[in-house]
């Protein structure tokens, strides 16, 4: 079968690579359109449509002043599909995106799976009759998303967190502190995020950390859409490796991280990585954030535990200062840093076992040949 995966960010990338994987297993004769990253490019043998790097806008005010951009892709994307008539698109997370190419791919009579549900649960929860409309098989990966879409009468499979399948399946390296010239000191990992607009607010506050630790050393897990000259631009009179492709091996080596919100907080939290969850965006953005969001949390580890169980430093709190007291907190104080790995084993219980591209495969492969 011919199958069309559009993924619009970084972490969209990783789970397509790995869905990818598991359908060649399960269709021998399948065939791969992407819309996507280097990971997904390389499992498929195929060059993106468009790239990612092309694709993630992050914020209101963002996306706004990028509208002519992303109509460009959607003309592209849906141009495509009419020329490539696949047996099914596959969405991958990227709501604003996605939902738009759903609905001309229902309109078109072109399956639609959808695979890391929007969050709807987080804003604007009447979304749900649209998708109801365009999407014909919803797969989740939180596990209290299945319980919010049954309020709205919509079928849906939940198949796990694909980020377990990618943690289990890395080949961590045990040479890792010397290939890239650390010492035995305690390792402090910045996480700055994948998107330039969250890279440069918060990399200048990051970057103020090691003079508030010089005991310790610090590092930076870079985006691979971006180059080592990037982050330098961007540090204050201390020079940092930034290493690419190498973020689980930081994390594994880490004593703790300063994590941008997005999915590397549940990265983080599943490899036990005591941590603090920072974020910054234009003041407009997030006033127009707080008047639409319904959460109370930003972190999904703080999400789908349903309590504080990392702090959250978010805009004005979001100070070299504020976030090195944090930092602190956790290397120095027992209690706190003991409480926050508890958290973590609370996270573990409610995430389940490794399996979600396999299963959603699974399913997807069982859908088509029904039809």
């Amino acid at each position: 079968m011919k199958y069309y995966l559009i993924a619009g960010e970084t972490s969209g990338d990783l789970h397509g690579a790995n869905l990818i994987k598991a359908l060649k297993r399960e269709d021998p004769d399948a065939t791969f359109n992407i819309v996507g990253g280097d990971q997904m490019e390389a499992e498929a043998g195929a060059k993106a449509l468009i790239h990612t790097s092309e694709m993630a806008f992050m914020g209101f005010v963002e996306v706004v002043k990028n509208l002519g951009k992303i109509s460009r892709n959607l003309k592209i994307v849906k141009n495509d599909l009419l020329k490539e008539r696949p047996d099914t698109v596959i969405l991958i997370d990227f709501p604003g995106f996605n939902l738009k190419i759903a609905d001309f791919a229902k309109k078109n009579g072109i399956k639609t799976c959808y695979y890391i549900s929007p969050k709807v649960w987080a804003w604007n929860q009447s979304r749900v009759k649209k998708i109801k409309r365009v999407v014909d098989h919803m797969f989740c990966i939180l596990p209290f998303e299945v319980d919010f879409y049954k309020k709205w009468r919509m079928p849906v499979d939940y198949v796990g967190n694909p980020l377990l399948d990618a943690i289990s399946a890395y080949k961590f390296n045990p040479q890792f502190r010397e290939e890239n010239g650390f010492t035995d000191k305690p390792l402090i990992a910045l996480l700055p995020g994948s998107r330039e607009m969250e890279i440069s607010r918060l990399l200048p506050i990051m970057a103020e950390l090691p003079y508030f630790f010089p005991v310790h050393q610090f590092v930076i897990a870079g985006a691979p859409n971006f180059d080592e000259s990037y982050y330098k631009q961007f540090f204050k009179g201390i020079d940092i490796p930034v290493l690419f492709n190498q973020t689980y091996d930081i994390l594994n080596n880490a004593e703790a991280a300063v994590v941008t919100s997005g999915t590397a907080t549940l990265e983080t939290g599943i490899l036990k990585v005591p941590q603090v969850v920072v974020y910054k965006a234009n003041a407009l953005s997030i006033w127009i954030a707080k008047l639409v969001i319904k959460v109370k949390f930003i972190s999904l580890v703080n999400l789908i535990n349903n309590f504080l169980s990392v702090r959250e430093l978010i805009q004005e709190d979001c100070t070299a200062y504020d976030v090195s007291y944090e930092v602190g907190e956790l290397i120095n104080n027992k209690s706190h840093r003991a409480s926050v790995m508890e958290n973590y084993d609370i996270l573990a219980e409610k995430l389940g076992t490794p399996g979600a591209s396999e299963k959603t495969a699974k399913l997807i492969v069982k859908y088509l040949a029904k039809n």
